[in-house]
C-alpha cells in the first residue's frame, strides 16, 4: 500500500460498523482537546479508536538482552526492562497489520515493532512473562512503527509519542504466508517478513498496556484486541542460541530504517508466529493517572 500523505478535513462516519460486543465493552469519549494536524486541519477523535475486520500477522523473534535494554534506557529510563528469555536474550515482536475498518479514519497498513517489557519491577523473572498473567508491571515498547497515512503518523506522535513514520508497507499472500515489506521514503525494502498463515487454533482476548514517552512524560495505554489465531510455536531456539531456521523469515536491508533493528541483534530462527483474520481492536488515550509503581519511573 502507497502512502497517503493527504488529511481529509472531515472524520469518517462510519461507527456503525462497530455494534460487536467486543466494541460495547468500552465507552466512548473525546480526548481533553482537539487534535492539530495541519494547517487548518483539526479533529475531535472519539476514543478509544476502534479497528474492525483486522488481518494481523505476527513475527516473534529472539534477540540480545543487553541491546535491547540499552535501546529501552536510551528511550524511555533505566526502571524499564526487556523480559529476560534464556541464554541472555529478550524478545521482539513484529506485528503486520491491515486495518479495513478504523473508526473516523481511512484503512491503511502498520507494522509494529515490539518490546516485550517490565516496568519498574523488582522481579523479573526469565520467561514466565510471556506465557503467565498477572504480572502487573508487564507491557510493550513501540521500538519502530512504519504506517501508510500520513494522517495517523500525526495521531501516533502527537498523542501518544510513538515513533510512527510514514512509508510504503506491502501486505500480500505468497507460498502459503502472509509476506509483509517496509520500504523507506527512497522506496527501498528495509524490512521483509513471511509469516505462516497455518498453526493451532488459539483464542485470544487480551488486554495489554504500551509504555511511551511524550514531551518528557512517561505514558501508559491500554490497547485490546480478540481474533482467532493460527499458532505456530518453535521451542528449539529458546534452548539453543544461533538456532538456523528452515527457510529466511525475515530479511533486514541495510538502509538506515534497518539500522536499529540490526543493532538488536535479531536471531533468523523465530520463536513464534501468529496469523488472525477478522480481529477486533482498540487502542485507548494515555491514562491520566498513572499506577503508584508505574508513577516512578
Amino acid at each position: 500500500m502507497k502512502p497517503t500523505w493527504d488529511i481529509p478535513d472531515t472524520m469518517l462516519d462510519n461507527g456503525r460498523e462497530f455494534d460487536s460486543e467486543f466494541y460495547r465493552r468500552f465507552t466512548l469519549r473525546k480526548a481533553p482537546r482537539p487534535v492539530a494536524l495541519a494547517d487548518n486541519i483539526t479533529k475531535d477523535y472519539l476514543f478509544p479508536t476502534f479497528y474492525g475486520d483486522v488481518t494481523c500477522a505476527m513475527a516473534i523473534f529472539l534477540c540480545s538482552y543487553d541491546k535491547a535494554a540499552a535501546l529501552l534506557r536510551e528511550r524511555l529510563g533505566r526502571p524499564v526492562r526487556p523480559v529476560r528469555m534464556t541464554r541472555g536474550r529478550s524478545l521482539i515482536a513484529f506485528s503486520c497489520y491491515e486495518y479495513k475498518q478504523v473508526m473516523g479514519v481511512r484503512p491503511y497498513n502498520e507494522i509494529a515493532m515490539a518490546i516485550p517489557v517490565m516496568v519498574n519491577a523488582r522481579f523479573n523473572p526469565p520467561v514466565l512473562p510471556m506465557i503467565m498473567g498477572g504480572f502487573k508491571h508487564f507491557g510493550y515498547y513501540i521500538a519502530g512503527m512504519p504506517v501508510t497515512s500520513h494522517e495517523n503518523t500525526l495521531r501516533g506522535n502527537k498523542i501518544w509519542g510513538l515513533p510512527k513514520v510514514t512509508q510504503e508497507i506491502d501486505i500480500e499472500r505468497e507460498g502459503g504466508c502472509c509476506k509483509a515489506t517496509a520500504r523507506d521514503e527512497n522506496g527501498v525494502d528495509y524490512l521483509t517478513l513471511r509469516i505462516p498463515m497455518s498453526g493451532t487454533p488459539t483464542d485470544f482476548n487480551v488486554s495489554s498496556f504500551l509504555y511511551t514517552r511524550l514531551n518528557g512524560k512517561f505514558l501508559r495505554s491500554e490497547t485490546n484486541f480478540r481474533a482467532n489465531f493460527l499458532v505456530t510455536k518453535n521451542m528449539k531456539p529458546l534452548l539453543h542460541k544461533g538456532t538456523q531456521p528452515d527457510r529466511t523469515y525475515m530479511e533486514l536491508g541495510t538502509t538506515s530504517f534497518a539500522g536499529m533493528l540490526q543493532g538488536l541483534e535479531i536471531e533468523p530462527s523465530p520463536f513464534q508466529f501468529r496469523y488472525a483474520e477478522h480481529m477486533s481492536a482498540c487502542f485507548d488515550l494515555p491514562q491520566e493517572k498513572l499506577p503508584t509503581w508505574a508513577a516512578a519511573v
